[in-house]
This record gives C-alpha cells, sequence and structure tokens, in this order.
C-alpha cells in the first residue's frame, strides 16, 4: 500500500513537472514568435550573423547609434536582467544602469505591448536565445548630443506612459488584433510615420491624426518608407485587403515589390507570421483614410507606351529607359505580375519624394525569397554607368509616363547628392561609381 501511495506521489510529481516544462516551452515559443512579429533581429544581430548580439551600425540624425546586445550572457547582454529590468527597458526605454535609450529603440511603440506578450518575450531572451559573449560598441555621436541626461527630458515630453493595449468598445477583433500588432511590436510607424525636428514620430497611433503611417519625412538609410494609408496616389488606396496580404506575406504583389529595409522586414518578420495576423494588419491598415483626401485616382495613360512602340524615344530619359530598363518593366511600364514590379501606377514612383526610385537606379537591390515566393527578385544597378543627369532623365521619364503625371524634375544635383550619401552603397565590383559623378 505503501509502495503504491509512493509510486502514485512520485507519478504525480513528474506529471506536474512535466505540465510545468511543457507550460514553459510553449512560452518560449510564443517569446520566440513575437519576437519575429517585432523584428527584433533586424536591428539586434551583428553583420556576421549572429542573432541578438548587437553591433549593427544605425545612421541617425545626430550620428552612428549600435545595437546592443540583448543576448542571455551575463557580462555583455542581457542575462541579469530581472522581468522588471526587461519590462522597463522595452516600454520605458531606460537601462538596467537608469541610462535612457536611444529612441531608435522604438520604445513609444513598445508601450503597448501586453503584460502577457512581454513575459512571453521575456521567456525566450532568456531561455531560447544563445549567450553570446560580445561587448558593445560606444555610439559615434558627437558631444554635446551623446549625454545621456537629456535623453531622460525628451523621454518625458514625447514617450507616453505604459498603458497595455486595450481594444476599442465593440471593435471586430481582427481589426483590434491588426491595430496591436501595427502600433505595437510591428512598430511600423517608426519608420513609416514623419518626424518632428525632435525627432519624435508625429502621432503613434490613428487617434491621434491621420500623419500617422503618412510616409517618412526624410530617408531613412537612403530610403523613403511609404505612405501606408488610404491615399489614391502614393498611398494603399487602389489596393485591396488581398493585395496588401501579398505584400506582406512575400514583398511583392501586383502594384510593387518591396526594396530596401522593407526586404528584411519581410525576410526576417512577416513571412513567419500566421495567416490571421498578415490578415489582421492588412485589415487595419485598410481601415485608414487618406492623409490627402483631393488626391486624384491613378488614371493609365498610353501615350508614352505608343510612341516607344513606334521608335519614338526622343523624349528626354526616353532612350536610357528602352536601353536599360523596358526589358524587365515593359515598354508600357506594366512590368512582369510579381516579379518585375509595374512603374506605371505604381506608389512609390508616384511619391512625392523621389528618393527612393533615385537609389534603387544606382545601386539596385534584391528581394530575397521567401516561404511561398521562393524566387528572389533582383534589380541590378545603373549607377556605374549612368551619370547624373542620364539618372535624373529616366526617373523623371517614369515618374511622367503611363499616367504616373509626376511633374517635379529630379535634377543632376539631387542624383550627386544621394550619390555622395554614406549609406547608399555605390560599388560595383571593385569600381567606386562615384567617377561618373561629374560626367
Amino acid at each position: 500500500m505503501i509502495k503504491s501511495l509512493t509510486a502514485l506521489l512520485l507519478g504525480t510529481l513528474s506529471f506536474a513537472a512535466l505540465a510545468e516544462d511543457t507550460a514553459a516551452d510553449a512560452l518560449v515559443q510564443r517569446g520566440e514568435y513575437l519576437a519575429r512579429a517585432g523584428d527584433c533581429v533586424a536591428c539586434h544581430s551583428t553583420a556576421g550573423g549572429k542573432p541578438f548580439a548587437g553591433g549593427l551600425a544605425m545612421a541617425t540624425p545626430i550620428g552612428t547609434i549600435y545595437s546592443t546586445n540583448i543576448t542571455p550572457d551575463k557580462a555583455t547582454g542581457i542575462g541579469d536582467y530581472s522581468y522588471d529590468d526587461f519590462q522597463k527597458a522595452v516600454r520605458h526605454g531606460v537601462a538596467k544602469n537608469g541610462d535612457t535609450l536611444y529612441p531608435a529603440m522604438p520604445y513609444p511603440s513598445y508601450a503597448v505591448v501586453s503584460d502577457d506578450d512581454m513575459k512571453a518575450l521575456y521567456a525566450y531572451f532568456m531561455h531560447g536565445v544563445a549567450p553570446v559573449a560580445q561587448a558593445n560598441k560606444e555610439s559615434d555621436i558627437p558631444w554635446p548630443l551623446s549625454m545621456r541626461w537629456p535623453l531622460a527630458i525628451w523621454r518625458g515630453l514625447f514617450a507616453p506612459d505604459v498603458k497595455a493595449f486595450q481594444p476599442a468598445a465593440q471593435e471586430d477583433p481582427a481589426l483590434a488584433r491588426g491595430r496591436y500588432l501595427v502600433e505595437g511590436l510591428g512598430h511600423c510607424g517608426a519608420c513609416h510615420t514623419p518626424r518632428s525636428i525632435t525627432m519624435q514620430e508625429k502621432a503613434l497611433n490613428n487617434g491621434q491624426g491621420n500623419d500617422y503611417l503618412a510616409g517618412s519625412s526624410a530617408p531613412i538609410d537612403g530610403w523613403t518608407a511609404s505612405n501606408l494609408r488610404g491615399d489614391n496616389r502614393d498611398g494603399l488606396g487602389r489596393w485591396s485587403e488581398a493585395d496588401l496580404q501579398q505584400f506582406l506575406r512575400y514583398g511583392r504583389n501586383d502594384h510593387t515589390a518591396a526594396f530596401g529595409g522593407m526586404t528584411e522586414v519581410v525576410q526576417h518578420s512577416l513571412q513567419y507570421l500566421s495567416d490571421a495576423d498578415i490578415s489582421a494588419i492588412a485589415r487595419y491598415l485598410k481601415s485608414l483614410g487618406a492623409k490627402d483626401p483631393s488626391q486624384a485616382v491613378f488614371r493609365e495613360d498610353d501615350a508614352v507606351a505608343r510612341a516607344l512602340w513606334k521608335g519614338d524615344d526622343s523624349q528626354p530619359g526616353a532612350g536610357v529607359y528602352v536601353d536599360s530598363c523596358a526589358a524587365c518593366h515593359k515598354t508600357d511600364g506594366s512590368g512582369y505580375q510579381r516579379f518585375y514590379p509595374a512603374l506605371r501606377g505604381n506608389p512609390v514612383v508616384m511619391a512625392e519624394d523621389p528618393t527612393s526610385l533615385i537609389h534603387i537606379v544606382l545601386v539596385g537591390g534584391t528581394l530575397p525569397g521567401v516561404k511561398g515566393a521562393p524566387t528572389a527578385i533582383t534589380m541590378p544597378a545603373f549607377g556605374w554607368r549612368l551619370n547624373d543627369s542620364q539618372v535624373a532623365d529616366v526617373v523623371n521619364f517614369i515618374r511622367s509616363s503611363w499616367g504616373n503625371g509626376v511633374q517635379t524634375k529630379v535634377t543632376a544635383k539631387q542624383v550627386a547628392k544621394l550619390r555622395q550619401d554614406d549609406s547608399v552603397q555605390l560599388k560595383q565590383g571593385s569600381a567606386d561609381i562615384r567617377v561618373l559623378e561629374k560626367q
């Protein structure tokens, strides 16, 4: 009888321990998913590919900031952070030693992350990430901007009090989920919302105004972040929810393809999200009104296509387009569906700021293959053989053709300035393409 009771007790204890281990594993797995949703690896990985070990250089208006080691290494990472230390850093932007973090760490967005999700993230970073002993680099920011104490004042003025996300009364659950992901872990506003002169986002959510997600106010690493609101020309007004789901999941759809930093968001984050979460994000973004409701709807115009078909390339930039662009994007600017993006009616092409279009003509880019769309899309660089005037002409041709109707002219001087930007990698093999800037 005693043996039976002992066996029963041991079995019960073993079952309880197993259940506890299973619950802990599930929490870590949940945290891994959330870390992907937040794309933490994009900033906190090393150039050599060590996940979360930090050291990635980020150019900002005040200097270069290096991301920190957030592995559980006790000497150089966050291994000695308690849960409270962790959530204060993520939500408030306050490190364990009391220093205020630079807002390159988007803690204003992370303020809305729920307690349950924050605990799952902590479990993942403490128990699901391999510790890496790698010292943090000092940021390359000149004095007095390098002083930390003014950041505490900035945080007090512009970072909100921590308030976990709450759905609105009778809010569609899918819409609420999408709002939570976009405003919180996805921190989409960090790039896609314009900033004030004091560097805070002009709005942290749609309730604070239609600046929210209306596109970056200045280039970031040589790229401009697109308008994610419902504007007809430079936003998502002509996209359906299905179009947006396609873009979020694969980085490409019938209207455009991802470029710049967005390619990494798709590669490291969005392709791993559940169908339900992708659908929720798309639904929320499609619920946003236009920043500029007066924008005219894009209307296709085939005059340029007919001229090129007849061999008339007399318009400035037309000859360069035929020689360098038409093979992939076609003479009518329609491209090849979900492979070489259309240029006619493309929101990026019709955006007020031409920086991204100039950038990709100069240096090209690659959208890596992802789950469900394994073929990479590569745009070759043309800056090595086109001079500043030629680049300006072809960009103007693209922006004014097929109904795009952009009248603001790009100048050779603008191209030259971007060509000199340190954030734009202007190399073709071993030849520095800056040799063409004055030709």
